[in-house]
């Protein structure tokens, strides 16, 4: 220190600030609204597990979808938060799709012991292992059958671009973390616990399927859920079209999300039709009284006054409308404020 007079200045090397660390991806919990290096590092794992995400920093809400996925994909709860856990299943699944090509326990890398789907991403020919045999599995239960033996050849590759095709994804082979979470969808694995159910209703305030494939609204219901039965079943019937009804209301066809948007914005509750990832953060959380939407990225469906509207079985009954459950598994149940 230099003293002045009764003046006390500080020396300049006592004026100096040490430069702030940097943070890097698992030394802070991120969330949406976060910024910073290892908000970029986040977002640069995340592409190379196959999501399209800015790499700008900034977790903003494609980050946080991006992130959501990658947990359902994970088997993680998808809470859209990164946390250790989250951190440590994206490094061990990136890791894991190069250090140990073909699976298996390795002594000096136990974390590579690839054991279910999403263990490491992506997964591509030439893999072996029991996530290998998991692919398989579910590649069959959607309809693309395969050979279960876990080893990852012409055949699984064929059956994987067979289904790329048939979801309209990038065909090439190749299971990323968007793959494998619209996978685990379309095979409709159950894991009991995973999801929420809806409210039970009581009997006189179940919907009824008639035999034309409609539904038919309780006395009971209000105002609102009629209106969302009454605009659902202007389109039950209306074949399935990827992006129907997302660029005008009265399309040829509908998709998933395009089904739900509609039959919401017949009852007044949605201005514009919205993709289903972003179903995750719309409404109030949780299952509603009479109606819950249950979405995640590669698909949703709703439950209105008991019955489910969901493009998943019409071509089975004809309709959107059916009188069973699936399973919630991986899915956000939300429900429009006051219902």
């Amino acid at each position: 220190m230099l003293a002045l007079g009764a003046l006390v200045v500080a020396a300049p090397a006592a004026l100096a600030q040490s430069p702030t660390k940097p943070a890097h991806l698992g030394d802070r919990t991120l969330r949406a609204g976060a910024s910073g290096g290892d908000v970029k590092e986040l977002q640069q794992a995340l592409g190379a597990a196959g999501f399209k995400v800015k790499t700008d920093g900034k977790f903003g809400t494609g980050t946080l979808r991006a992130v959501k996925r990658f947990q359902r994909a994970s088997r993680l709860k998808p809470t859209g938060t990164v946390d250790k856990r989250t951190v440590s299943a994206l490094k061990r699944a990136l890791r894991g799709s190069s250090a140990n090509v073909n699976g298996g326990y390795d002594p000096d890398n136990p974390d590579t012991d690839h054991h279910s789907l999403g263990d490491r991403i992506p997964v591509k020919r030439g893999m072996s292992g029991h996530d290998i045999k998991v692919l398989q599995d579910f590649l069959t239960r959607a309809g693309f059958k395969v050979s279960v033996d876990g080893e990852f050849g012409a055949s699984t590759e064929k059956a994987v671009k067979k289904f790329e095709t048939a979801q309209t994804r990038t065909v090439d082979g190749i299971m990323d973390a968007a793959d494998i979470d619209a996978l685990r969808t379309l095979a409709g694995e159950d894991d009991p616990g995973a999801g929420t159910m809806p409210t039970q209703l009581a009997p006189g305030d179940t919907a009824q399927i008639g035999s034309d494939g409609l539904a038919i609204a309780p006395a009971s219901a209000p105002p609102q859920v009629q209106a969302i039965i009454a605009a659902g079943n202007q389109i039950a019937s209306k074949p399935y079209k990827y992006g129907g009804g997302h660029g005008k209301w009265n399309d040829s066809g509908y998709d998933c999300s395009g089904s739900v948007s509609y039959a919401l914005h017949g009852a007044g509750l949605l201005e514009d039709a919205m993709p289903s990832g972003d179903f995750t953060d719309w409404g109030d959380p949780g299952p509603g009284q009479w109606v819950t939407l249950y979405a995640k990225s590669s698909h949703m469906f709703m439950v209105v006054a008991g019955i489910r509207f969901d493009t998943s079985g019409r071509t089975k009954n004809g309709t959107r409308w059916q009188a069973d459950m699936r399973s919630t598994s991986g899915y956000t149940a939300v429900h429009p404020p006051g219902l």
